[in-house]
C-alpha cells in the first residue's frame, strides 16, 4: 500500500475513502465496482487497485437497499446444532424484525481462518454482521473493524479491537460453580474443555484455576463442547481420579453422563457433573444438570441494540458490556463420598 493511501486509511473503509484515495467521485467508484463499462479503462484500473489496497468490499445489501430492496443482517456462529446459539439468534431476530430487518444465519468449521473467510463473504451481502462466540484472531478482527459494514462481537471481549462487544461473565460464573463443588467436599476435579480458540473457554478455565484458593485442584482434558466429545473424553478424565467433572457446557456434560452411565458409574453418587449455559435439554436429562445460566435472551437483545446503533451510525455509550450469570443447583451434583469426611463450608 502506498504511503499516501496508508495515511488516508481510516478505521472503517467506505466508498468515500476509495473515492478520495483514487481522486474520483463516489459515483465513479460505484460504477467501477458494479462492473459498468462506462468508465475509462485506465481510470477503472486505478479505482480497482486502490479498492484492493484498502481491502474495500462493497455491500450488496446496501445497493439493494438503495434500490428499495429488503434490509439484511448476518449472524455467524460456530455450530448450528447447538441450541445455545439458536436462542441468542432467536432473540436477535425478534428485535431485528421489529426494525424491519431480515437475518441471514451461517456457521463455520470452528477454524479461525474459515470463520474469517465466511465473515468476509457475508459482509458483501448484509448491512451488518454479528459474530457469535467468534474465534477469529485479533488481527483479523481489526481487519473486519476497518470495513464499512458494522460488526458486533457477541460473547467475546477482546482488548484492542475497535468493535462493539457484549458477553457473559463466565469467569465469575465458574468461580461460583467451583465454590458450590467445594462446599460439597470436592477437591479433585477434571475440566472437560471447550475449543482452545474460544474466549468463553479461556474465561471458564481461568475461573477454575483461580478457584485453587477454595482448595480445588483441577486437571484440564481437551474436549470441544459437543455431546460426542464429552462422551469420548470420559475415559481419559477418569484416569485422574476426580470426584467431580466440570464441563465446558451442558452438551458436553450430557455426553459425559451418558458414558458414565454406560460404565456403571453413578451421578452424583460416585461422581458429580456440572454443565454451563442452562440450555433447555439440561433440565430434562437424568439427573438434571447443575449448571450456570447464561442470559441468552438478554445477550441477543443487547447484541441487536449494538448492531442497530452501528447501522444508524450511532456510537453506543456502552460498546462493551459483560452480563452477569447465576448458579443453578440441580441433581447432578452431590457430596463427595470418597473422603469419608463431611463437606467443609468455605463461605
Amino acid at each position: 500500500m502506498s504511503d499516501r493511501i496508508r495515511g488516508m486509511h481510516p478505521r472503517r473503509v467506505t466508498i468515500r475513502t476509495v473515492a478520495d484515495a483514487a481522486r474520483v467521485s463516489t459515483a465513479t467508484v460505484s460504477r467501477v465496482m458494479s462492473g459498468a463499462d462506462t468508465v475509462n479503462t485506465e481510470l477503472a484500473a486505478r479505482v480497482r487497485r486502490v479498492a484492493e489496497e484498502l481491502a474495500y468490499r462493497p455491500s450488496e445489501a446496501a445497493r439493494s437497499l438503495a434500490r428499495g430492496g429488503l434490509r439484511h443482517v448476518g449472524i455467524l456462529m460456530p455450530d448450528l446444532g447447538n441450541s445455545y446459539f439458536h436462542d441468542i439468534a432467536k432473540h436477535m431476530h425478534r428485535a431485528a424484525a421489529q426494525a424491519g430487518f431480515r437475518m441471514l444465519i451461517a456457521d463455520h468449521t470452528g477454524d479461525p481462518g474459515d470463520e474469517f473467510a465466511t465473515a468476509w463473504d457475508l459482509m458483501g451481502h448484509v448491512d451488518g454482521l454479528a459474530l457469535l462466540s467468534s474465534r477469529i484472531t485479533p488481527t483479523s478482527l481489526k481487519e473486519l473493524a476497518r470495513q464499512s459494514i458494522p460488526v458486533v462481537l457477541v460473547n467475546r471481549m477482546e482488548l484492542g479491537v475497535d468493535l462493539p462487544m457484549v458477553g457473559v461473565d463466565g469467569f465469575t460464573g465458574m468461580l461460583e460453580l467451583c465454590a458450590h463443588l467445594a462446599d460439597l467436599g470436592h477437591r479433585q476435579v477434571v475440566y472437560l474443555s471447550g475449543s482452545d480458540h474460544s474466549w468463553q473457554d479461556r474465561e471458564r478455565w481461568r475461573g477454575i484455576q483461580t478457584s485453587s484458593f477454595l482448595g480445588i485442584e483441577a486437571v484440564r482434558v481437551e474436549c470441544d463442547g459437543t455431546i460426542e466429545a464429552g462422551y469420548l473424553a470420559i475415559e481419559q478424565a477418569l484416569t485422574h481420579h476426580p470426584t467431580a467433572l466440570i464441563c465446558f457446557n451442558d452438551l458436553s456434560a450430557i455426553g459425559a453422563i451418558s458414558k458414565l452411565r454406560k460404565l456403571g458409574i453413578g451421578v452424583p453418587s460416585d461422581i458429580s457433573v456440572t454443565g454451563f449455559d442452562d440450555i433447555t435439554i439440561g433440565r430434562h436429562v437424568h439427573p438434571a444438570l447443575t449448571t450456570v445460566d447464561s442470559p441468552r435472551a438478554e445477550l441477543g437483545r443487547q447484541a441487536w441494540s449494538l448492531l442497530h446503533a452501528a447501522l444508524d451510525q450511532q456510537r453506543s455509550a456502552e460498546v462493551s458490556t459483560l452480563l452477569p450469570t447465576s448458579l443453578i443447583k440441580r441433581q447432578s451434583t452431590g457430596p463427595n463420598t470418597k473422603t469419608g469426611k463431611p463437606p467443609r463450608k468455605l463461605h
